[in-house]
C-alpha cells in the first residue's frame, strides 16, 4: 500500500561478535537521526522464515490503516458537516443571530480538549476495538440528534456531547498507529490516516450537494437530512468496526506468535521497550511534563489548528462570497480538499524516503502562508482567490500530519506516547476555539481580513515552534553522542525513561 523496502539481512551478516553483543544491549536505534540508515539492516532483527518483512508490513498496512482512516473520516465529517448545513439554512431555521453559530462551533472543543488524556488511558485499559467503536457509535447517534434540534439550546447541547464522544478518535488512532510502525516508516501511514480529513471535506461537499436536494422531504429541510443520514452511516459502521478495529501488536490475534514477536522486537530496537504490561499512573503523567519538548510539541500543533479549523468550518462561507449557489458552493469546496490529500501523500513519501521531518513541516507551512497572503490582498479576481484556497488547504493539511508524526514517534514507550500524544492533540485543539471566532459574520463584507490575519499569525507560531523543537532534538542527540554510553542503567530503568534514556536518538 505504501511501498516497502527490502527484507532485512541476518544479524550476523556484517558485525563481529563483540559488536553484536554491544548492539544487543541497546534497545534503541542510535542512527535513527541519520538518513543513510537501511530499512531494518541497522536494527538486526530477523524476520520469521515463513514470511518476509515486506509481506508482513503490507499485512499490517491493510489491517490497521484503512480501518482507522475510515473511522476518522466519519468523525471529521460529523464534526464539520455543520458548515455544509449552514449553507442549506441551518442558521435561518434555528434563528441564530450574531455569534450564536460561532458559539455552537466553540462548545464542541471544550470536552474535546479536556478529555484527551483520560481517553488515551481508557483506550489502553479497555482495548482499542471496544473504546474506539463505542465512541464512534455515540457520536453517530449525537449527529442524528443534531438533525432533530429545534432551537439554539438544542444545537449547543448536541455539539457539546459530540465533543465528548469524539475526544478519543484522533489521539487514540495516532497512538495506536504509532505502536505498530518504526519511526522512519510511519509518516506515509500517518499522512494517509490524516488525509482522511481531506477526504471527509471532499466527500462532505459532494454528499451535501446531493442531500441538499432532499429539501422538505417528510417536512425536513435539507440541512437536517445532512446530519441524519451521515449520523446513521457512522452508527452502522461503528457496529461493524467493533469486530475489526485492530489491537496493539502484543494482542493482535490476526498475527501468528512468531509474527507478533518479530513486530515487537523491531519496534523495541527502534523505539525502546514499550512497558505495555504496566498501567499508566499519575506519576507517569507527571514525568512526561517534566520534558520541555512536550510543551513545544503542543505549540507546533496549536499553531496549525487555527487555520485548519478556520478552513474546515468556513471554507463554504468563503466560497459562497464568490457568487456561487448553495449547490455550486458545495461542489466547489471539493477540489481544494482533494488537492490537499494528494499534496500530503507526496510530502509524506519524500519525508519517509529521506527519514527527515523538519524541512517537510516548513515547506507546506510556506504554501499556507502564501495562500492566506493572496486572500488578504486580492479581492477582485475570484479565480485567483479560489486558487489561493488550494494553497491554504494543501499547506495546512500537509504540515499537520508531519508535525504530529514527528512528535509522536519521538516519544518512547506506551506511557510517554499515550500521554504525550493526547497532550499535543488536546492542547492544540484549543486553537479550534480561536478558529471559530476568527471568521465572524460582521467581517464578511470586509473579505474576512481579520480571520486571514489571525491564521497567518498562528501559522508563524507553528513554524517558530518547529525551529525550537528541531534545535532541541538535535542538541540532545549530539549531547548523548558525546556522553558515556554505559551509565549503569538497567533495562527496566531504560524502559521507564522511554525517549529520555541516554541510548535513545531522536528523528530530526
Amino acid at each position: 500500500m505504501f511501498g516497502h523496502e527490502k527484507k532485512s539481512r541476518s544479524p550476523d551478516s556484517s558485525l563481529g561478535n563483540e559488536e553484536q553483543r554491544q548492539y544487543a544491549t541497546n534497545y534503541y536505534d542510535p542512527d535513527i537521526a541519520h538518513p543513510n540508515a537501511e530499512y531494518d539492516d541497522d536494527l538486526l532483527v530477523e524476520c520469521p522464515p515463513h514470511t518476509t518483512q515486506r509481506k508482513l508490513v503490507a499485512k499490517i498496512d491493510f489491517r490497521v490503516i484503512p480501518v482507522l482512516s475510515i473511522l476518522y473520516l466519519l468523525a471529521f465529517l460529523d464534526r464539520t458537516n455543520i458548515a455544509n448545513a449552514s449553507i442549506f439554512g441551518l442558521q435561518k431555521e434555528l434563528g441564530l443571530k450574531n455569534t450564536q453559530y460561532n458559539n455552537a462551533l466553540t462548545i464542541f472543543f471544550i470536552p474535546y480538549i479536556v478529555f484527551e488524556i483520560p481517553s488515551n488511558i481508557l483506550l489502553k485499559k479497555l482495548k482499542p476495538h471496544v473504546w474506539l467503536s463505542a465512541c464512534m457509535f455515540l457520536f453517530g447517534v449525537v449527529t442524528i440528534c443534531q438533525g432533530l434540534v429545534q432551537n439554539y439550546s438544542g444545537l449547543l447541547a448536541t455539539r457539546f456531547f459530540l465533543g465528548v464522544a469524539e475526544t478519543g478518535m484522533f489521539p487514540g488512532s495516532f497512538y495506536l498507529i504509532g505502536m505498530w510502525y518504526k519511526r522512519s516508516e510511519a509518516q506515509r501511514r500517518y499522512s494517509f490516516f490524516f488525509g482522511s480529513t481531506s477526504l471527509a471535506g471532499a466527500f462532505g461537499g459532494l454528499l451535501a450537494s446531493a442531500i441538499g436536494k432532499m429539501n422538505n422531504l417528510r417536512g425536513y429541510q435539507g440541512w437536517r437530512w445532512i446530519f441524519i443520514l451521515e449520523g446513521v452511516l457512522t452508527a452502522v459502521v461503528a457496529i461493524i468496526f467493533f469486530f475489526i478495529i485492530p489491537e496493539f501488536p502484543e494482542n493482535a490475534k490476526w498475527l501468528s506468535p512468531e509474527e507478533r514477536t518479530y513486530i515487537q522486537r523491531r519496534l523495541r530496537k527502534d523505539q525502546g521497550r514499550s512497558a505495555a504490561e504496566r498501567a499508566i499512573g499519575v506519576r507517569d503523567i507527571v514525568n512526561v511534563f517534566k520534558d520541555f519538548k512536550i510543551f513545544v510539541g503542543g505549540f507546533m500543533y496549536f499553531g496549525l489548528i487555527v487555520p485548519a479549523y478556520g478552513y474546515a468550518f468556513f471554507a463554504p462561507a468563503i466560497i459562497q462570497t464568490y457568487g456561487y449557489s448553495p449547490i455550486g458552493t458545495q461542489l466547489h469546496s471539493v477540489p481544494p480538499w482533494a488537492a490537499s490529500f494528494t499534496c500530503a501523500m507526496i510530502v509524506a513519501y519524500f519525508s519517509d524516503k529521506l527519514k527527515h521531518r523538519f524541512m517537510f513541516t516548513l515547506i507546506p507551512i510556506a504554501l499556507a502562508i502564501a495562500g492566506f497572503g493572496i486572500l488578504i490582498t486580492v479581492h477582485t479576481n475570484h479565480h485567483l482567490e479560489y486558487a489561493a484556497l488550494f494553497l491554504v488547504s494543501m499547506g495546512t493539511y500537509s504540515a499537520m500530519p508531519v508535525i504530529v508524526c514527528w512528535f509522536t514517534m519521538n516519544l518512547g514507550g506506551h506511557h510517554r506516547r499515550a500521554v504525550g500524544t493526547a497532550w499535543q492533540i488536546g492542547f492544540g485543539n484549543i486553537g479550534g476555539i480561536i478558529a471559530t471566532y476568527a471568521f465572524l459574520p460582521k467581517d464578511k463584507p470586509k473579505f474576512y481580513h481579520t480571520g486571514y490575519s489571525i491564521c497567518i499569525g498562528f501559522i508563524c507560531l507553528s513554524a517558530a515552534s518547529c525551529f525550537v523543537y528541531a534545535g532541541s532534538v538535535l542538541w540532545q542527540n549530539r549531547s548523548r553522542d558525546k556522553a558515556p554510553r554505559d551509565l549503569g542503567l538497567t533495562e527496566y530503568e531504560k524502559t521507564e525513561k522511554g525517549d529520555m534514556s541516554p541510548d535513545y536518538r531522536y528523528l530530526l
